[in-house]
């Protein structure tokens, strides 16, 4: 438990003194992630989550392109107030989940679960495989999973902590038990302060067998 309060005030702290425009992973629009949900047809109704979203602005456009079924999970109790906030009365028709995804215990099943920049976080196999293991059977038979992760010309720290690098093979290699790669794809997203950070996306299908 002391690991986990450890980082959670690691990211409380964060969130604190950082305002979300001058936040690395600052997106107006995520563009790419919203063109996931459109390119896998995601159904207006299809429970949505996304993992380590933070006060991610994605949520905002999720509830604009009427989608009625989202979660946002986050270790930081600061960042899902900053959101709650943000959305004022929309919130209530989100389900807010404080958790460590490295420890995510879910208590139902999704059919697209989304990561932009929580996963690579997680540098000890034990937490890789764990997060797997839970994706795995936190995403329906034929579900979609989307994970966004600095690329190996990425950056190899963020927020001061240390990140684990991904190829397109590498990641896919982590899921390859229980999901089939549909694509991967590079992405170069930059930051306020005018630094790019090249990402590597892969969209993968839960397999229907066991």
């Amino acid at each position: 438990m002391e690991a986990i309060g450890t980082k959670q005030s690691h990211w409380d702290q964060v969130y604190t003194t950082k305002a979300l425009e001058q936040s690395s992973w600052y997106q107006p629009i995520p563009n790419i992630s919203l063109g996931f949900t459109q390119q896998l047809s995601i159904a207006k109704d299809d429970a949505i989550i996304d993992v380590g979203g933070g006060d991610s602005l994605l949520v905002d456009h999720l509830l604009d392109l009427g989608y009625q079924n989202i979660s946002v999970l986050d270790i930081s109790p600061k960042a899902l107030e900053r959101a709650q906030n943000r959305l004022g009365e929309r919130a209530k028709t989100v389900k807010w989940i404080l958790a460590d995804a490295a420890k995510f215990e879910p208590t139902e099943q999704y059919d697209f679960w989304h990561d932009r920049a929580a996963f690579h976080f997680l540098t000890t196999e034990a937490d890789i495989q764990h997060y797997a293991q839970t994706a795995a059977q936190a995403i329906k038979p034929g579900g979609f999973l989307v994970i966004g992760t600095f690329s190996e010309q990425g950056p190899k720290k963020c927020s001061g902590l240390e990140i684990k690098q991904y190829s397109e093979q590498d990641l896919v290699q982590v899921f390859e038990n229980q999901f089939n790669k549909i694509f991967c794809q590079q992405s170069n997203h930059l930051t306020p302060s005018q630094a790019t950070q090249q990402f590597t996306f892969c969209v993968l299908q839960r397999t229907h067998s066991n």
